[in-house]
């Protein structure tokens, strides 16, 4: 697929993509015409790069850990630092409150949608 269709089914601006591509997360064919062409993986490729940008990892990080994401797994870190590796700790370690916080956030509205629906006085 050509950047235009990535991009529309990933709602990522296409300067974004060929930034991503600049950095090594996604890797694109050139046709004969020049133009790139992606192939249907990276469609879930940008989604799972936005997924982790959006937790706050920045692309040099990322570009680490998409390895783990693909199967089967090819884990390379030669060059792990005790930093990133704190880094990636901390960030864990976030996105777990992120996560308790919005499963506690998801069962209050289901609560209370329940009540509204099925409590006294429903259906009036």
């Amino acid at each position: 697929m050509r950047i235009g269709e990535l991009s529309e089914r990933t709602e990522t601006p296409r300067r974004l993509l060929r930034y991503y591509e600049e950095q090594g997360l996604i890797v694109s064919n050139r046709c004969a015409n020049g133009y790139r062409d992606y192939d249907e993986a990276t469609v879930d490729r940008v989604v799972q790069i936005r997924g982790l940008l959006d937790a706050g990892l920045p692309t040099r990080i990322i570009k680490q850990i998409l390895p783990c994401l693909d199967k089967p797994r090819a884990i390379h870190f030669p060059d792990a630092t005790p930093e990133m590796i704190a880094t990636l700790e901390h960030e864990r370690d976030r996105m777990t409150r992120r996560i308790t916080c919005l499963a506690r956030n998801r069962d209050a509205i289901s609560e209370y949608l329940e009540a509204v629906v099925n409590g006294p006085g429903a259906g009036r």
